[in-house]
This record gives structure tokens, C-alpha cells and sequence, in this order.
């Protein structure tokens, strides 16, 4: 006789469905992970340099900068394993207004973490990994890309 038993686990974030019988053979199933659904706002873009701007459909923003390699900068920051850094101009923020958000960048607190002398902002948040996600971005060498709430930014902004 067979006695089966189905215990739903999460390892590292991912849904399993572990099936075990009485002669402990092991079933592991994931569950299909959904892509990350990407909305073009905007790009401050030179030759060679795009920082660009887009909306989740996970109600997240998705920031693409300059990779951050200043010693100096990365000291002063506190930088989560997961997490990284991207260096972009304050204007990229403009692009909001596509996504129906308005106003201006008045507070320098998390997710931007450190203001340049060239007034540029570094920005924290999750590094975006999934390729799936990424393969929707035109990522330079020397470019990167964090996730973070849109709720986080839009506590930064002030009308006017």
C-alpha cells in the first residue's frame, strides 16, 4: 500500500510541490515563474550613455544607469546582497509623467542614496537578474538596471 503525501515548500523564493510516498521517492515541481512585463517611460540618452526608465507590471520601477565604481561613493553606502547601484541624471525622473505620476525630486533619502557633485543621483535597488526581463532592455557593458517600488520614488517628488 501507498501512502502519498503533498507538502507545498518555498526554497529561495520559489514555489515547490514536494510529493513523497511511503518509498521516499521525491517529486519536485516549480511552478512557472511569470516575466516581468516592461513599459518604456523615457531615456536620457548621449552617444554612449542611456539611462533609461521603465514601469513593472509588479507595480515597480525599473532604473537603468551607469554601473557605480567609485570607491569612494560605494563606501558610504550600505549595499545589500541582491542589491546594487546605478548612477543616472536627475532628468531621467521626468519620464514619469508617462506613467501619470508629476512633480519634482526634492528628497535625497532611499532609493536614491548619494547625489553627485555632478548632481547626478545613485540609485539602490534590487538588481534586476532575470533574463527574461533584461533581454526586453538594450543594457550597455557599462550599464545596469535596479528594481524598486514606485510607491518608494513617489515619496521623493513634490509638485512644482
Amino acid at each position: 500500500m501507498l501512502i502519498r503525501h503533498e507538502t507545498p515548500q518555498s526554497l529561495d523564493g520559489v514555489q515547490v510541490l514536494i510529493k513523497a510516498d511511503a518509498e521516499t521517492s521525491v517529486n519536485i515541481e516549480e511552478e512557472e515563474e511569470t516575466a516581468l512585463r516592461l513599459t518604456f517611460l523615457g531615456k536620457e540618452s548621449k552617444p554612449n550613455e542611456s539611462p533609461t526608465l521603465y514601469s513593472s507590471d509588479e507595480d515597480t520601477y525599473i532604473v537603468q544607469g551607469w554601473i557605480v565604481t567609485d570607491r569612494e561613493i560605494l563606501e558610504k553606502l550600505e549595499i545589500q546582497k541582491g542589491e546594487t547601484v546605478v548612477e543616472v541624471p536627475p532628468g531621467l525622473f521626468a519620464h514619469l509623467a508617462k506613467d501619470g505620476v508629476s512633480g519634482t525630486v526634492t528628497r535625497w533619502t532611499a532609493p536614491i542614496v548619494y547625489v553627485t557633485a555632478e548632481q547626478n543621483f545613485i540609485v539602490l535597488g534590487v538588481r534586476v537578474t532575470s533574463e527574461e526581463a533584461r533581454s526586453q532592455m538594450d543594457i550597455p557593458d557599462h550599464e545596469d538596471c535596479v528594481e524598486i517600488p514606485k510607491a518608494a520614488l513617489r515619496a521623493l517628488l513634490s509638485e512644482g
